[in-house]
């Protein structure tokens, strides 16, 4: 008998698997137990094809493989590998000492070729936390299974390659993360250089691109409203240029996500620019929250650390856009089926642009709005009000004269922006809440510190435009916002009235008031 350990994956996270192998004098059969599904139990074929075909006996007794722990579903052929390995060891062809705090992750062509799996490093994390020191993966996955901090990984081509490592044949070398290109001097992720985007591309805009400012500096939800052609998609895509870096364990677990979903490009074993998903309006609620046989993340997820653009906002169906509240409130998709549950890391930015109605030129200035008032207020409707209440900032994209277009580029840079922004963040990781838009509200008053003329400002405009406990607690976020921009302890009343005035009561962003 023997026991090794490999790894599956549930979701985006990696399970380890403690796979034993017993040999038994019964009549030759191979038994999988421990809910293996198809590609688990068909594992026993191609174990047994690339084990003969590197010169090793596979045994003619009753083989008995159990997965444990033997109620979680397995999926996947990232198995195949421990099982071989686990198959050698029973039979006295791998010295059991061999595999202790060692893990394995890899499916076996029929000739012994290791192919890679999905979500490498989700796996390899898996191993190192539950104390393994060495992980083998193929060589497809060296580099990104070599990200994780704290455990040595080693890339094979061939199942052989791995058994003579084993039995202390011939060596394996150590994938060294530093040799990727990755890392600055001091460890840190280096972020490289990267073509950002630049906000003074936009002509025009000055308020739309101070919200996409303050949005960028708190972590806020934005909805651009506006005509077609206004600029509000230009302004969206220039969002993750404003945005401070990721540090090295958001890159991990960005990357972690993104490999679960097999969405990693070939050559970039992890993701350095925070990501940008921006999602067609047909999407489904499964498109966007994720899910599926075995489940995999969604648009939502996707977009975790990194900015979530829903483009005709009004366009999407209504129980997708549903959906989005609960995880815009706690940051995470939790998926529960017959059997199975698991969740979804989606702390994300969202940004969304809307047209004021259904031929998109109402009070525009430019057309004529050929739809009707009942039209107009179907489509309004078609965004519910709690929903609305989560986005922050409610911002108009008016349509720009062709003399403001004609005009040189003015106005501050990305780059220019991006500084005062990230030292906005700094300020806000010294209150030790998160970014302004995830203060919790027990903290609320004490990292706002809004004056009492600022309260009264807030007050008056609660009671006159009847806001909601929840607007009113957005607006304090975001005026705290615009006071970290201004390196200002306090907040003012100035930072009050330019909060509430992006809070606009419209259902597609048509300017007005609340």
């Amino acid at each position: 008998m023997s026991r090794v350990w490999g790894a599956a994956l549930l979701g985006v996270d990696g399970v380890a698997v403690e796979v034993e192998v017993r040999i038994s004098s019964q009549l030759p059969r191979v038994d999988i137990v421990g809910l293996p599904e198809a590609a688990v139990r068909e594992s026993a074929a191609r174990v047994r094809a690339a084990l003969a075909a590197m010169g090793e006996k596979f045994p003619d007794r009753r083989v008995t493989v159990n997965l444990a722990p033997a109620g979680l579903k397995k999926s996947g052929a990232g198995l195949d590998l421990p099982i071989a390995v686990g198959i050698l060891a029973a039979g006295g062809g791998i010295e059991h000492d061999a595999l202790a705090k060692r893990a394995f992750a890899g499916e076996l062509a029929l000739d012994g070729r290791l192919r890679p799996v999905r979500g490498a490093l989700a796996q390899v994390l898996a191993a190192r936390d539950l104390g393994c020191r060495e992980f083998f993966v193929a060589r497809e996955n060296a580099d990104e299974a070599a990200i994780a901090p704290g455990i040595d990984v080693f890339a094979a081509a061939h199942l052989g390659e791995v058994v003579n490592h084993l039995r202390g044949v011939e060596g394996l070398v150590v994938r060294d993360p530093s040799t990727l290109g990755l890392f600055a001097a001091d460890g840190t992720l280096d972020p490289g250089e990267t073509a950002r985007l630049c906000l003074r591309d936009v002509r025009g805009q000055a308020s739309a691109k101070r919200a996409l400012e303050v949005a960028a500096a708190g972590g806020h939800g934005l909805l651009l409203s506006g005509p077609p052609g206004s600029g509000k998609t230009m302004l969206a895509r220039r969002l993750p240029g404003l945005l401070p870096p990721l540090c090295l364990d958001e890159a991990i677990e960005v990357t972690r996500i993104h490999g679960a979903a097999q969405r990693l490009d070939e050559g970039v074993p992890i993701l350095r620019e925070r990501p940008f998903r921006a999602p067609h309006h047909t999407a489904s609620a499964a498109g966007l929250m994720g899910g599926g046989r075995p489940p995999s993340p969604g648009e939502v997820s996707l977009a975790h650390s990194g900015v979530l653009f829903l483009d005709e906002l009004p366009e999407f169906d209504r129980r997708s856009l549903e959906s989005l509240r609960e995880v815009l409130e706690s940051g995470a998709v939790q998926l529960a089926r017959a059997g199975m549950s698991c969740s979804f890391p989606a702390r994300f930015q969202l940004v969304a642009a809307a047209n004021p109605c259904p031929c998109g030129w109402y009070r525009s200035g430019v057309r004529d709005c050929r739809c009707d008032e009942a039209t107009i207020a179907r489509y309004r409707q078609r965004i519910s009000g709690p929903l609305l209440d989560r986005i922050d900032l409610h911002v108009s994209v008016p349509a720009q004269r062709w003399a403001e277009l004609e005009v040189p580029r003015s106005g501050s840079t990305t780059l220019e922006r991006r500084e005062r922004i990230a030292a906005a963040r700094d300020r806000q990781r010294e209150r030790g809440a998160g970014t302004n838009a995830a203060i919790p509200d027990a903290r609320l008053d004490e990292c706002v510190r809004a004056v009492g003329e600022a309260r009264a400002l807030l007050g008056r405009a609660v009671d006159r435009f009847r806001l909601s406990a929840r607007a009113a607690g957005r607006v304090l976020r975001c005026a705290r916002t615009i006071a970290d921009l201004a390196d200002r302890e306090a907040v003012l009343p100035a930072d009050i009235a330019e909060a509430l005035s992006t809070r606009q009561e419209t259902q597609t962003g048509e300017p007005g008031r609340r």
